[in-house]
């Protein structure tokens, strides 16, 4: 099985048991000015007419789009499992929802005015294929946006989650391991530049925004808690994991009860020359 076929089929596997995840570690953590990393992806297509998702997931990023009276949306996605959570919006009934691989879109050329993508793009394989077919199905100085993770904020609970998780991979066998994710290029201004300047796209302008995931440490945990890496780990090793970090949180969980907690996120915006 080649490298691009076992992502896809750990990423097929695992959003079949968790087919919302992300929409639900994510839809809640808002930006500093009070938006949550979906709606900066709206705002940074407002007007757009034809707009697609790339890695929709379970549609909520769509229904956000939605919004926009007049607009034609569709979304494309691994996951039959969270394409089926899509397809029960009311909002999307008009959307055009397909399964199917970004490497191999099934759309025509010049089918949108933009592209949007929450927290996927950083997870495909043959990346330099993705970035040509976006470029194929968008109309020309048509728009690329999507937020790609940026890491933790120092001193925090997701800082110290990673940590702990990192250190209980580490101990864990080979099989309880998930395979290596996307291409690293889509993790910096430069690396992105050097796969969508050859499909046709200037330069990136590059945004990174914290996103505020606090509150009570089971809500904490339950959004730290849906990262891929702990989709094969056993359930004790789990549970092991979940009372370090309970215990690990303590120093920094407030009077009120509340777990600072932040992720920050890079907004990437390129348009087609």
């Amino acid at each position: 099985m080649t490298t691009t076929a076992s992502q896809e089929a750990f990423l097929q596997a695992f959003h079949a048991e968790y087919p919302a995840v992300t929409a639900e570690a994510f839809g809640r953590g808002r930006a500093p000015d009070g938006r949550s990393s979906y709606e900066i992806l709206c705002d940074r297509v407002a007007g757009g007419r034809r707009v697609l998702d790339l890695g929709c997931g379970d549609g909520l990023l769509l229904e956000l789009l939605a919004r926009e009276d007049g607009r034609q949306l569709a979304g494309v996605d691994l996951s039959a499992h969270s394409l089926a959570l899509a397809r029960r919006r009311p909002a999307l009934r008009g959307a055009r929802l397909e399964e199917g691989r970004a490497q191999e879109l099934p759309f025509a050329d010049d089918s949108f005015d933009a592209c949007v993508s929450h927290l996927a793009l950083m997870l495909m394989g043959e990346i330099e294929q993705v970035a040509a077919e976006v470029a194929r199905v968008l109309s020309p100085r048509g728009v690329l946006v999507c937020a790609v993770g940026g890491g933790a904020v120092g001193g925090e609970a997701y800082d110290r989650f990673v940590g702990l998780l990192r250190h209980t991979v580490e101990e864990v066998p080979a099989a309880q391991r998930i395979p290596a994710l996307g291409d690293g290029r889509t993790r910096s201004r430069e690396g992105f530049d050097e796969v969508l300047g050859p499909a046709g796209f200037a330069p990136v302008d590059w945004e990174t925004v914290p996103i505020d995931l606090s509150g009570p440490v089971e809500q904490v945990w339950a959004c730290v808690s849906g990262l891929y890496d702990l989709g094969p780990l056993d359930g004790a090793v789990v549970e092991r994991l979940r009372e370090a970090f309970f215990a690990g949180v303590e120093d920094i969980t407030t009077p009120q009860g509340l777990v600072p907690c932040a992720f920050r996120v890079h907004v990437v915006t390129a348009r087609l020359r």
